[in-house]
């Protein structure tokens, strides 16, 4: 009797976990949707950046607060708080900028395919910094993973060619300091706790954000239409914050590889929310190129 309530518990656990990995992939997807939708109002990306992390800032606010108070951990050191500054300036303030910026030249589509190639730049980075193994099966998800961003980067040069390279650079390099960020976080993470790294990191991203807004930016640049308020709002707390938890239940529930192949639904979910809310094309190419991705992004992934 007891082992079977205790099975019946673990599987309502596992299937919780598989649920709220899901609703995080599609949470984090949803964020190219809603910049987009902003777009379409006369904002730029500093400005809508600033109000997302402004709109955050107050959960991450009260998080740090708690683990603050907390004695029963471990106390910071002057090296864990260097490294929560740079981690928290490449990983969320930068990485999230040259995204911002890149979404306003390419399709939401496109934009989450690149970002989806952060685990074959972390096994790149690794070879070169960290003189970690590069063999076959590294070099055949890499070669998949890139032509089938050639694929559909060259679909949408049939759509939309101006300023295509510059929109996919901008979110490329995005995707470049996102994976060196994760490369530098593994140590401080452990030592620290992931909750807490995630709370003080993403201040130092609002900080860093709302400091360049207000040195780039007049007063004035607030009086924005409501709908620009709306959709921030909503990016924070269903694109932000709660993806942000949910990951972080569902890796505790069903462990991070299982975590991390669900979130292979992301950029699925992002074409056709952008078919479905942008009117963007989904041809047979974006399909084809998305399926390339993800094969060679996967295949790193099960590894």
């Amino acid at each position: 009797m007891a082992t079977t309530t205790s099975t019946a518990l673990s599987n309502r656990t596992r299937l919780l976990g598989f649920g709220l990995a899901t609703l995080a992939a599609i949470g984090f997807s949803g964020k190219a949707i809603l910049v987009k939708l902003a777009y379409y109002e006369p904002v730029d990306a500093v400005t809508l950046l600033a109000l997302r992390m402004l709109f955050s800032a107050p959960v991450f606010l009260i998080v740090a607060w708690r683990h603050a108070g907390n004695k029963a951990l471990t106390q910071l050191k002057a090296g864990d708080y260097l490294a929560l500054l740079l981690l928290g300036l490449l990983g969320y303030y930068l990485s999230s900028l040259f995204d911002f910026i890149g979404l306003q030249y390419i399709s939401a589509g496109l934009e989450r395919l690149i970002l989806f190639l952060y685990p074959t730049m972390v096994v790149v980075l690794s070879a070169l910094l960290l003189g970690k193994p590069f063999g076959r099966k590294e070099a055949i998800a890499l070669l998949l993973s890139y032509a089938g961003i050639g694929v559909v980067f060259f679909d949408e040069i049939n759509i939309q060619a101006e300023h295509l390279l510059l929109g996919a650079g901008f979110v490329f390099a995005g995707t470049l300091t996102y994976a060196a960020y994760l490369i530098g976080t593994g140590e401080t993470v452990a030592r620290i706790g992931a909750s807490r790294f995630t709370a003080y990191a993403m201040l130092v991203a609002c900080a860093a954000t709302l400091l360049q807004f207000l040195f780039t930016h007049p007063p004035q640049a607030l009086v924005l239409p409501m709908r620009v308020y709306q959709l921030s709002l909503v990016m924070a707390i269903f694109s932000t914050v709660l993806p942000v938890f949910m990951l972080s239940a569902a890796i505790r529930m069903i462990g991070s590889s299982h975590t991390s192949l669900i979130g292979s639904l992301g950029p699925v979910a992002t074409l056709f929310m952008a078919s479905y809310f942008l009117g963007e094309e989904l041809s047979p190419a974006q399909i084809g190129g998305a399926a390339l991705v993800m094969v060679g992004v996967l295949s790193l992934s099960l590894k």
